[in-house]
């Protein structure tokens, strides 16, 4: 009698194993053209084609494009993925990105700023409408002893994805419009050719999520686009989840800082001739150590949700934001490429990411687990929206804080920006920390198998 339930088992095991590969591999897709097309552009607006046009500190425009659409449309996008299968939604975006990578690909070969930061605003767009779905369907996906484990392995690829993205950025800017010692004609088809092949390789792994039901098919839009949003704090002020909403957004003000600091290591370390694709790579490194933190958080947590693991993440990155930003940044006597990755600077990023690890995924896992069912796309649409406020204020702290760390002509140390990090870290996150415990949220197990 027990044969046919264990059949059924196995195969709605199989099937989710199937539907959280599709959705890493789409995400995997989506995470490296967001990079590939923000690192471009990042790098020309720095020292490239465009060094100047955006001012000092240029590159943090460059982030608010792809902040704003978050917040202006995050909560509609919450509504969508409540009210409609959230495959359906993903498979929608995927496609929708080939022409956008159609458009960048126009504003690179004519060399016009102003359209290209129009496609960076479109794919944001994209982004956000895609991100409730693609983060609503995980506990669809799997069980709830499950979430730590899968949340980790998305995170996990998805900064590999930001590994490859930032050193093909580095790579491709280069040769899209090479720095100003280096007599070569730039390719100028090849940042749109790029994005376009990955786009298309997106649309293919897509359509290999299973079918999937709607969370409220009865939902009905508001007309007021911040209405979700307030709605949605409502809900959530009930419990802790929005203190764990607030902590886990917290996370991308530091990191929004940090993303903006690594690519002026070629200033940092312009004594030592570092190249874009250099400075890529310590951007890379971020990337694959937040991910190997989520890995191996996923890991520690079992069979279930371990919150003990938030305040050792945040211990964590702030010990290696003040080494950081007191460590002197050199570079070892090694080959080109091999000496960026050896130099202490690199190994602390390494640590800094690994601890990011540790800190996301219980708060990650916990916003999943807390939130209903038929809300959990506008929860999370407004998490999003909370992320996102956050990496806008980091652009905007950034372009402020900037030039007191020095400007052309001057004596610059914008790796002392760290120091502020880790300050923050301290004071933000170690009061959320606290509210949260005053809550009543424990650090023992959640949904433990």
């Amino acid at each position: 009698m027990s044969e046919p339930s264990e059949q059924a088992t196995s195969s709605e095991r199989q099937q989710s194993g199937r539907g959280l590969t599709a959705l890493t591999v789409t995400q995997f897709l989506g995470v490296l053209n967001d990079n590939i097309l923000k690192g471009i552009v990042t790098y020309m607006v720095i020292d490239g084609l465009w060094a100047g046009r955006l001012g000092d500190g240029g590159q943090g425009y460059v982030a608010m494009c792809l902040t704003i659409p978050f917040l202006l449309i995050s909560g509609f996008a919450g509504e969508v993925a409540d009210k409609h299968s959230k495959r359906s939604i993903s498979v929608l975006m995927k496609y929708a990105e080939i022409p956008i990578a159609l458009l960048a690909a126009f504003g690179f070969y004519i060399q016009n700023l102003w359209i290209t930061l129009a496609s960076l605003l479109a794919l944001s767009a994209q982004s956000a409408i895609f991100g409730p779905a693609k983060y609503g369907m995980i506990p669809e996906l799997v069980p709830p002893s499950r979430l730590s484990q899968a949340n980790g392995l998305v995170n996990m690829m998805s900064n590999v994805a930001v590994l490859f993205g930032t050193i093909a950025a580095g790579m491709i800017a280069d040769r899209y419009s090479p720095q100003a010692d280096i007599e070569t004609a730039g390719i100028l088809w090849l940042p749109g050719i790029a994005l376009l092949v990955v786009a298309v390789a997106g649309v293919v792994a897509v359509v290999f999520l299973p079918p999937l039901k709607s969370g409220n098919p009865v939902i009905r839009y508001s007309r007021n686009p911040f209405g979700v949003y307030i709605r949605s704090l409502r809900s959530m002020a009930n419990s802790t989840l929005l203190l764990i909403v607030l902590a886990d957004g917290y996370f991308y003000l530091l990191a929004g800082i940090a993303l903006l600091i690594l690519p002026e290591y070629t200033v940092v370390l312009q004594q030592y001739g570092v190249s874009r694709t250099e400075t890529g790579i310590l951007m890379a490194i971020l990337g694959i150590a937040i991910g190997v933190g989520s890995a191996i958080a996923g890991v520690v947590s079992g069979r279930g949700i371990r919150p003990i693991l938030i305040p050792v993440g945040a211990a964590g990155l702030t010990l290696f934001f003040v080494l950081l930003g007191t460590v002197p940044p050199t570079l070892p006597d090694l080959p080109e490429m091999v000496r960026i990755a050896a130099c202490p600077h690199a190994l602390l990023i390494l640590g800094a990411g690994i601890s990011a690890g540790f800190y996301i995924i219980p708060l990650q896992s916990l916003i999943q687990y807390r939130s209903a069912p038929e809300e959990r796309g506008q929860i999370l649409g407004t998490h999003g929206a909370i992320a996102f406020l956050f990496l806008t204020i980091a652009a905007g702290v950034y372009k402020v804080i900037r030039p007191l760390f020095g400007s052309e002509g001057q004596e610059q140390h914008p790796e002392r920006i760290f120091l502020i990090c880790a300050g923050l870290m301290v004071v933000g996150a170690g009061f959320l920390l606290w509210k949260l415990r005053q809550k009543g949220l424990t650090f023992a197990p959640v949904a433990d198998e």
